[in-house]
């Protein structure tokens, strides 16, 4: 393929975030001694998905990067406060790290300044209607939640009961096995998310 200037088109590389991303993922399976055969196994995620993820030649899926997360042992707010340099105290709305899944409908913003560390973070989640999201588990077993609805609903599938949560509503919970996330519509939701490690 060409430009209009005859010269052949440049491949749009990734974007610095998911390059950081896959960066970080690629050394953390390395730092857990694990071949991607191994990490395949831990995952139930495909050798080849996997390598093209470390590669930033695909960008995960929330379901994806969620099953990452539990066998590293980290919240999604955790994993991608490793690839922030030095941390704020204070992040501007503007500055603020947003994560898209475009396969499932799903937009993530860090609103709590990025660190490793943190024992409280707070996330802005957005579903387009009809995105469905479900999680094999939790990064860390017993991790507390608080949904706080702020436009739209949201139903919320935990501990085997569903929830539906409308605007202005909160649910908390603590999960430690599958969860699900579903916009049923007829518009988006907005909601804030903390998590409290146990």
């Amino acid at each position: 393929m060409r430009d209009s200037e005859g010269r052949g088109a440049q491949k749009p590389g990734p974007e610095p975030l998911e390059a950081r991303l896959a960066g970080r993922l690629a050394t953390l399976r390395v730092e857990h001694g694990w071949s991607l055969d191994e990490l395949a196994r831990r995952t139930g995620v495909s050798r080849s998905t996997l390598s093209r993820l470390e590669r930033a030649e695909i960008s995960p899926t929330a379901a994806l990067l969620g099953r990452l997360c539990s066998v590293y042992e980290r919240t999604m707010s955790q994993l991608l406060a490793e690839v922030e340099s030095e941390p704020p105290q204070l992040v501007r709305a503007d500055r603020q790290v947003v994560w898209r899944d475009a396969t499932s409908g799903f937009s993530r913003r860090s609103v709590s300044p990025p660190h490793p560390g943190l024992r409280c973070e707070i996330v802005e989640g957005t579903l387009r209607p009809g995105a469905d999201i479900s999680y094999d588990g939790p990064p860390v077993p017993g991790l507390e939640q608080h949904i706080w609805v702020l436009e739209g609903a949201l139903e919320i599938t935990v501990g085997g009961g569903v929830h539906e949560v409308g605007a202005g509503d909160c649910l908390r919970f603590r999960v430690w096995d599958r969860s699900r996330f579903r916009c049923p519509g007829p518009d988006p939701v907005r909601y804030a998310l903390v998590i409290v490690p146990p």
